[in-house]
């Protein structure tokens, strides 16, 4: 199954995107740590040239942590500034020592001009469901914006004060129209970026066992009890039956269980685990 998500909405956000680029002086990009490639939307590039950019690694405290590092470097080579975090958290301090750096020229020249305390406006920008709202509701210490666990809850831009230092202008998640890389779309699918209703949850589930147990073994026997093994439709018959999730007449829930293995991974209760790591993808990008 290919993974294909590129609603109307987000069309007509990127345009609006695309004419607010001049009030910002900075780009923020909050990419998903577990797959920090295939949730760094490319569009993005085109539409902050000549931005400073940002990148935050969120929810890395689900993710495993020496990819996350791998994928830092990765980067910050490419000439991103790269802060790991965890939206929840709600430290504003690292978040704007790296702002500052990327933003040292502009710093400069407000104080040349004589503007010393012009606060830094910045546009937070990223896929679906990777957290802004949660990370600005966080670092402003109050709810400025509406979150949830499934993608489109951002529905419009709006102005955000988080500090007297810095402003946010919040976004809705935006995808881009093809995934070219088949990976890319399963990946994105997996965290939960894509509408539920247009995927197939047994097919993704099965890819996600095949996943863990080939790249950390002990992981689903660690969460279910279960003999971990290559075959994934058998792996998922078994967590059934360990976890008596049955049909009546006896017969696996295997729908119900597929939901409940891809939330137990979108949640951590696999424990740090990383979709992706830099060697996949250097060559493609280098």
């Amino acid at each position: 199954m290919e993974y294909q998500w590129y609603p109307g909405h987000m069309s007509k956000a990127k345009r609006e995107i695309k004419d607010s680029l001049k009030l910002v002086d900075v780009i923020i990009e909050l990419i998903d740590a577990r797959i920090p490639y295939s949730s760094k939307n490319p569009d993005i590039d085109e539409l902050a040239a000549n931005k400073p950019r940002v990148l935050l690694l969120n929810k890395a405290d689900m993710a495993d942590d020496k990819r996350t590092a791998e994928f830092k470097e990765y980067y910050e080579k490419k000439g991103y500034f790269v802060l790991v975090t965890n939206a929840r958290n709600g430290n504003l301090k690292p978040v704007m020592n790296v702002v500052r750096e990327a933003c040292k020229e502009k710093i400069e020249r407000d104080k040349a001009r004589g503007m010393i305390n012009r606060p830094i406006r910045a546009m937070i920008l990223g896929i679906p469901n990777v957290g802004k709202s949660t990370f600005i509701n966080s670092y402003a210490k109050k709810a400025c914006t509406k979150t949830g666990d499934k993608p489109g809850v951002t529905t419009g831009k709006q102005w955000i004060r988080l500090s007297k230092e810095l402003e946010l202008l919040d976004t809705p998640g935006i995808l881009w129209p093809k995934f070219e890389d088949k990976a890319v779309g399963l990946h994105i699918a997996m965290i939960g970026s894509i509408n539920e209703n247009l995927l197939d949850s047994n097919e993704l589930a099965l890819k996600l066992l095949e996943f863990l147990v080939k790249e950390y073994p002990g992981a689903v026997n660690a969460r279910y009890g279960v003999e971990e093994k290559e075959d994934s439709l058998q792996l998922l018959y078994d967590i059934c039956f360990k976890k008596a999730c049955m049909k009546k007449g006896g017969e696996p829930d295997t729908d119900r269980m597929a939901f409940t293995v891809t939330d137990d991974f979108r949640g951590g209760r696999f424990g740090k685990i990383s979709l992706e790591k830099v060697s996949d993808y250097i060559k493609r990008e280098d």
